[in-house]
């Protein structure tokens, strides 16, 4: 993409925490910041991505071009780079896929976007997919208020955009759809899991006033865990779901998303049902996050 159309999208996407007009709009995009493999400066780039539990992965497809992106080149000596959701900043470490895992990520990427296959068909070479794992805590701004903030934001994003996927998606659930409900799921449970062990019990130490409202987010935590429970094991098959082998022990079950999913039967739900589920999850996690704002961030951020 020529350098000004990528500053209009960078300059939309930093504005609008993560919501970007045009070509991207509805689309899942991040700001990928890598060190020039030359020079050593900072260039960043937006990019398309697809969840894949604890990791994110993208594609170097440079539209079909015959050469991979300079980004690509970039993270190739630095494999260190910075990603920006919208809603937080944070350290990643790169690593390229190859084989089988290429080819099973590539393949789930064109069934849900077409366009990554017409990208393969267009390009002589075999375009790279690229896993990027989180290092270290997300930033954001505003403090502790700020940072709830902006993970309810994020939860908010992913769930509108779950929502018209599942809407659109036709006869079947694809692999890819699949994978970005239980990343959802995961994230969610992971959430509130740390609200639960930590900030709650603190709050409720700090200010004894905040007790009914405690109980009733946990009340809401345990209705919003039934509901990704119900739909974990939509998606799933109805087999274990990672959240559902996590709790059973102390430590969460290994490997990405994809892997799991792929070990699981795979009887296709129907798209009608889930996007049922996925209406019920909306209307108690919409009411739950608003509650927690009117309540809990005046408690993080006192005036």
């Amino acid at each position: 993409m020529p350098e000004n159309f990528n500053q209009q999208i960078i300059d939309e996407f930093r504005a609008n925490h993560g919501k970007v007009g045009g070509p991207f709009q509805d689309g899942r995009l991040i700001l990928l910041t890598t060190t020039g493999a030359r020079t050593g400066a900072r260039h960043t780039t937006p990019v398309a991505y697809l969840p894949d539990g604890e990791r994110i992965l993208i594609i170097a497809s440079a539209g079909g071009a015959p050469s991979h992106p300079d980004w690509y080149h970039n993270l190739l000596a630095h494999p260190r780079v910075t990603v920006e959701n919208g809603s937080f900043t944070y350290q990643a470490d790169a690593t390229v896929l190859r084989g089988e895992e290429r080819d099973r990520v590539f393949a789930r990427a064109a069934e849900a976007n077409p366009g990554w296959a017409d990208y393969q068909e267009k390009s002589a070479r075999v375009l790279p997919v690229i896993a990027l794992h989180q290092v270290g805590p997300p930033s954001a701004q505003g403090g502790p208020a700020g940072f709830l903030t902006a993970v309810h934001g994020a939860f908010r994003r992913e769930l509108e955009l779950i929502r018209k996927e599942v809407a659109a998606s036709g006869s079947s659930l694809g692999a890819q759809l699949r994978i970005n409900c239980l990343t959802l799921c995961q994230g969610l449970h992971y959430h509130h899991t740390m609200e639960d062990a930590n900030l709650f019990p603190t709050l409720g130490e700090r200010h004894p006033e905040l007790a009914p409202v405690l109980a009733r987010l946990d009340e809401q935590h345990r209705t919003i865990k039934l509901l990704l429970d119900e739909l974990q094991a939509l998606i799933s098959g109805g087999t274990a779901s990672p959240h559902q082998e996590s709790t059973s022990g102390s430590e969460p079950t290994p490997g990405p998303a994809s892997d799991r999913l792929q070990r699981q039967p795979q009887p296709g739900p129907d798209p009608a049902f889930v996007l049922a589920e996925v209406e019920r999850l909306t209307v108690e996690l919409e009411a739950h996050l608003d509650y927690e704002e009117e309540h809990i961030l005046p408690a993080l951020n006192p005036v």
